[in-house]
């Protein structure tokens, strides 16, 4: 006779912390379903995603996730009860920032031990996991000219030129009506010049119209940008006209693109790889599957020798006080506290994420507020410590876990981590973002199964097999580590496979326009 053995119950609702007073949904659960694991009833239906009270809460008193302040009870509430943001009160949370008392340095490989990707190997002695010709526009005035160029070179004229992933327009909405001097401009033509000298692009042609405030000429000389063979320029006003500009256009072009051919791929250290780190609408798995899985894949990619950049300040709201913890220095520690304090006044009185409410689709996922977003926001940061604080597009040069000052916004802040020198972008959903880039590729990292197969050409890798009890964390992070590693060294992500990225160009707008 065959004895059968029952198979284990997969958890309804996971507890994240022992300290925690709240458990989270994995799925859809009824009012009236008891959770043996907590001994609790649910007073409500509940949504995956979703937080249950576990004990008594009294009105006022914190709500805790990962042993962290949420936000507070907004009334008392039961053992059982569905917690959301109609009960958890949004208000300020004290913080003790001890800059560095976590502080650990990271033992790297040495270099014999790193792992490798086919990457192409730049003669400043840069890596680029891939090989673009782009066209820039000072100014939007300039913008149909720099689109006409590039989308002359479509698939079929490409084909002459297989080492070329192809010709990309990089058009922005600004350029001129803006300030001249200080933190508008610096910032816009930061982030030009980042992208003109990344390593992933071979060549580059930057387009103006002649008049507008980003001048072209002090642009190149502010951002020691010379022309030559594969950087070209073209002003509208002195070639005649559109038509004229585009013909000129067209003839640079062509003129980098046997030159560009002639790259190869060839064996590289992953210490050459610098991800950045996005999320976009997220969920309440988030926050416990696909941020903590890249962390862990950060972690993995720190100890080869390469760099991983954290991004979205206003995100972090709430929590920055765990990453001072871990920075290198206090000094690294002050300035991501300055950059906080910068962006409290910036949006003080308005009606932004930072004072609170998250957007739509982030609520309707599990997020109460802006305060549990940043909590799961931050997995994505790994373990390792905070080596150095950046401004917006600044060109990152430390290696390690860095931080990048950017809006929470995903193509904002993409493109700044891009112009800081990201060859890679790694981007968490729950929701279901579809976000790319050029000339970084974007890898999509789904936090839940039930997502990942709706929208399968556009995730790349299924998170949610943490939760589904098919992976472990460190073995999900393992995953994200190999998939990085394959598109750096060529393969598509599924965001290119689809061609989406060219739009997503999009510099901080900051400042005045009048």
């Amino acid at each position: 006779m065959t004895t059968l053995t029952a198979m284990p119950t997969r958890p309804m609702a996971l507890r994240l912390n022992a300290g925690d007073n709240v458990v989270v949904a994995i799925r859809d659960i009824p009012a009236g379903t008891h959770l043996p694991d907590e001994d609790v009833t649910t007073t409500q239906d509940v949504p995956q995603g979703h937080k249950i009270a576990t004990r008594p809460i009294q009105a006022g008193a914190p709500i805790l996730k990962y042993e962290v302040v949420i936000g507070y009870a907004a009334q008392d509430l039961a053992p059982g009860d569905w917690l959301h943001s109609h009960n958890i009160r949004f208000d300020a949370v004290e913080k003790d920032y001890a800059f560095g008392r976590d502080y650990v340095p990271t033992e790297i490989l040495p270099p014999e031990q790193r792992a490798s990707f086919q990457g192409i190997r730049r003669a400043n002695g840069r890596v680029g996991t891939r090989n673009y010709i782009g066209l820039f526009v000072t100014v939007n005035c300039s913008a149909t000219v720099a689109r006409k160029i590039a989308n002359y070179f479509d698939e079929e004229r490409m084909e002459d030129w297989p080492n070329v992933d192809g010709v990309i327009p990089f058009i922005h909405e600004s350029g001129c009506g803006m300030e001249l001097t200080g933190e508008p401009m610096d910032l816009l033509r930061r982030t030009l010049a980042g992208y003109i000298r990344h390593p992933n692009m071979a060549g580059a042609v930057v387009v103006s119209l002649g008049c507008e405030r980003n001048n072209l000429l002090q642009f190149f000389e502010e951002q020691s940008l010379a022309e030559g063979k594969m950087l070209r320029t073209l002003t509208m006003q002195h070639l005649g006209g559109t038509a004229q500009a585009i013909a000129e256009g067209k003839a640079a072009v062509r003129a980098m693109l046997d030159e560009a051919n002639q790259v190869t791929r060839e064996p590289c250290s992953a210490e050459h790889i610098t991800i950045g780190m996005q999320c976009g609408g997220s969920d309440g798995l988030s926050g416990l599957t696909a941020n903590p899985a890249l962390g862990r894949a950060a972690d993995i990619l720190i100890r080869h020798g390469g760099t991983a950049i954290l991004s979205e300040t206003p995100e972090i709201f709430g929590v920055e006080h765990l990453l001072t913890r871990r920075a290198r220095t206090e000094t690294v520690g002050r300035k991501l506290v300055e950059r906080m304090d910068w962006w409290l006044d910036y949006t003080k009185g308005r009606d932004t994420q930072i004072n609170g409410v998250v957007s739509p689709g982030n609520n309707a996922g599990g997020l109460a507020n802006v305060l549990e977003k940043s909590l799961g926001g931050a997995k994505k940061s790994g373990s390792t410590g905070l080596m150095e604080v950046y401004r917006y597009a600044e060109p990152v040069t430390e290696k390690g876990f860095v931080f990048m000052d950017t809006p929470g916004f995903d193509p904002v802040s993409a493109t700044g981590q891009i112009a800081g020198g990201a060859n890679l972008i790694c981007f968490t959903t729950g929701r279901g973002s579809c976000f790319g880039s050029y000339p970084s590729p974007t890898i999509k990292l789904a936090s839940n199964t039930p997502m990942f197969d709706r929208m399968a050409s556009d995730m790349d890798v299924n998170c949610g097999q943490i939760v589904d009890g098919t992976l472990t964390l460190d073995e999900m992070g393992e995953e994200i580590f190999a998939r990085i590693l394959a598109i750096a060294s060529g393969e598509k992500s599924k965001s290119e496979a689809l061609g989406v990225g060219e739009e997503e160009f999009a510099p901080w707008p900051i400042g005045v326009t009048g």
